[in-house]
């Protein structure tokens, strides 16, 4: 498939089967994406940031790592990442984002509103959107204090992540609408979904496709 754009401070929603792979590309550089997985077949089973930095061991989610369901279920697994710097702490930015952390009215609704409206159509409602793994994000934790920073992204025009998928999945995605995540400008983001084979997708099935 050839690559979809999202516009600047907007989102989208999509399905995934298993088995396919999808690549987040950061067309311009220092933008962040947000990213959601709900299970297709049942949209209770989310993206768990809790299960997943709990299973993994680490904050700094990179190829080989994979992503959790609240259910303890992989979800995705990250095959691909030229920038190795993420972020699975932080929420979706909102309005409520910038008029507490910014002091800023900004009627804009941010990924949070985005990622709800887009995933509407799917029966996803907006309570239970849980924080979403923030591809390109750049959030250093001080070692001494425990505060959290947001820096500008590390990412460079072209950079990329892909996840491939574990379980037939729904996907919500965002050009993030923080100004201080994306070094201070807006820009888009880029995804494109590589097929799996017909065998690919039977081994993922059957839980015996090769990790990494």
């Amino acid at each position: 498939m050839t690559p979809v754009t999202i516009p600047p401070r907007s989102g989208t929603a999509f399905r995934l089967a298993a088995g396919d792979t999808l690549i987040v590309i950061d067309p311009q550089g220092c933008q962040v994406a947000d990213l959601l997985a709900f299970n297709a077949d049942d949209i209770g089973e989310v993206l768990s940031s809790g299960r997943t930095l709990d299973y993994q061991s680490t904050i700094r989610l990179t190829a080989g790592d994979r992503l959790w369901s609240n259910r303890s279920r992989v979800m995705l697994d990250i095959v691909e990442d030229t920038v190795g710097m993420h972020d699975f702490l932080l929420t979706p930015c909102s309005r409520d984002t910038f008029r507490i952390c910014y002091d800023d009215h900004d009627p804009h609704p941010g990924c949070f509103g985005n990622l709800a409206a887009a995933l509407a159509p799917y029966g996803v409602l907006p309570d239970a959107i849980p924080s979403a793994f923030n591809c390109f994000m750049n959030v250093p934790v001080d070692g001494a204090t425990g505060r959290l920073q947001v820096l500008p992204p590390t990412s460079k025009a072209g950079d990329h992540i892909a996840f491939r998928a574990t379980m037939d999945l729904i996907i919500g995605l965002t050009a993030c609408s923080a100004r201080d995540s994306n070094g201070g400008s807006f820009k888009p983001i880029d995804y494109r979904i590589e097929l799996a084979t017909d065998a690919e997708r039977e081994a993922v099935m059957t839980g015996c496709l090769a990790h990494g």
